[in-house]
């Protein structure tokens, strides 16, 4: 085919049309609901928020009770003291909130997407300064699609402020959990808050101001995986959010007259489509469960109004299970249904993996010894067949208060210790200190050549019968 001939240079040829591969994301306008779920929902709002601005001011023994200082590597849990070597602690509690995540959403869905997840807490009080400045659904939908005046530049601008402030003091409060908030208080207060602070409480505002002010549903949507893999947790027998198609279909409008169905009218969804208005993340819960569904209860509480309105019984929409709406159970039938393998298992795990997790905290001595044994030389004779061998102990305070220690050495036959400074330390709070110490053993007979289990003891002088020990290597030449 020539170029003369192709389409592009055809005389009446027309230009290419294009078709987007992308669709742009239409804004959900939540429309506000009142009811027992969401009484539950701003309940938890108040609990959250009073323990996160709260607790970086409560005290405890003259510091911050919830500090977590990276600086000096030190992480204050009210009389707890962690430093970096309790490393494996953040993991087992890692793993405790997987397997508490696991059980929960077996046992009933996404009840922590829905009441306590922080997007969705913090949409909740963006959405109610949004309300109180541009109005309900409809009003801020009209205010959307209206030109710009005097009157909407005021409440975008009162919308965006209030957004800002409440930002500001989640950054703040943030950054307060990692450098002491009653500093920091005081340096804001005289403008000299020192410039990596500053950062980090513009960075996470910026973070809450984006999450909960513009991408809101689309976190839920599209970028958290919880969404994605809550189809593996649940089963048949979960207790998620459904819409009862046996009752509600086919949907139609009933008689003004009282509860007596219109002509035709065979069901009780009356389609006033309020359960899709006041989903946050704008889904028809009649299509079934679906990913998005972040599990707020927000269409069961609308359309419980509904339903009390047309005479109809409650729960069209409710938290049942799929095989109680197959099989029309009653909720004492569903409930029966919840300890079922998967939940006993996530369950178990959940209860021994806490109960080692509050044993090892008990048991957690305040003294850590890190013995390191000297590479260059293994041992060495110093006369008289004695051998030595050289470490050096790293002693970790994991305590608020001193620790005034005496050094040994036990198990084998004759094993001295000599520490530089004496056999005497004091180490002060929370604090880190080296000491470099030699191990000498006479040559006893019938002891072989190799490698000798000893410890290294540190007894607390200020607490009778209070021993720390570390195992180490005693290594006898050939």
């Amino acid at each position: 085919m020539s170029q003369s001939d192709s389409p592009r240079s055809s005389p009446g040829a027309t230009a290419p049309r294009v078709i987007p591969l992308y669709v742009a994301e239409a804004k959900v306008y939540p429309r506000s609901v009142s009811g027992r779920f969401a009484n539950w929902r701003w309940l938890m709002v108040a609990l959250t928020q009073l323990f996160f601005y709260g607790v970086p001011w409560l005290q405890w023994n003259e510091r911050q009770a919830l500090l977590f200082d990276l600086e000096a590597g030190r992480f204050y849990v009210l009389g707890l003291l962690l430093v970096p070597q309790d490393f494996i602690y953040l993991a087992a509690l890692l793993v405790l909130s997987a397997l508490a995540l696991f059980f929960f959403t077996a046992v009933a869905g996404r009840l922590w997407c829905g009441y306590s997840c922080p997007q969705t807490v913090y949409t909740e009080m963006f959405l109610w300064i949004e309300r109180h400045t541009e109005g309900d659904r409809q009003a801020r939908m009209r205010l959307d699609r209206s030109p710009w005046s005097a009157e909407k530049l005021a409440r975008k601008t009162a919308k965006h402020g209030g957004w800002l402030l409440l930002s500001l003091l989640t950054g703040f409060s943030f950054v307060g959990y990692f450098v002491p908030i009653r500093e920091l208080s005081q340096q804001l207060l005289h403008l000299q808050l020192a410039a990596w602070p500053s950062f980090w409480v513009l960075f996470y505002a910026g973070a809450t101001y984006g999450n909960a002010g513009f991408l809101r549903e689309q976190m839920c949507k599209y970028i958290c995986p919880y969404a994605r893999f809550q189809s593996a947790l649940i089963d048949a027998d979960s207790l998620i959010i459904s819409y009862d198609a046996a009752r509600g279909e086919p949907r139609g409008a009933r008689s003004r007259k009282g509860p007596e169905l219109a002509l035709g009218q065979t069901a009780d969804c009356v389609g006033c489509t309020l359960c899709v208005q006041v989903c946050p993340t704008g889904i028809d819960i009649r299509n079934g469960l679906q990913n998005e569904c972040i599990g707020c209860a927000a269409c069961i509480d609308v359309c419980d109004q509904v339903m009390d309105r047309v005479g109809a019984p409650r729960g069209l929409i409710r938290y049942a299970t799929e095989n109680g709406i197959k099989n029309h159970w009653t909720r004492s039938q569903m409930l029966a249904r919840v300890l079922r393998p998967r939940v006993l298992i996530y369950g178990a795990g959940l209860f021994l993996l806490s109960g080692a997790f509050a044993f090892s905290l008990q048991q957690r001595q305040d003294l850590l010894i890190d013995v390191v044994k000297d590479r260059s030389t293994m041992a060495r004779e110093v006369g008289d067949g004695v051998v030595e061998n050289a470490y050096r102990l790293q002693l970790i305070n994991r305590s608020e208060r001193p620790l005034r220690l005496n050094l040994s050495a036990e198990g084998l036959v004759g094993l001295q210790l000599q520490a530089q400074g004496g056999s005497q330390f004091l180490l002060a709070p929370a604090a880190i200190g080296a000491v470099p110490v030699q191990l000498r053993l006479p040559q006893q007979a019938g002891l072989a050549p190799g490698t000798h289990t000893v410890y290294f003891v540190a007894e607390d002088r200020d607490l009778p019968g209070s021993r720390f020990r570390s195992k180490a290597v005693f290594y006898l030449p050939r």
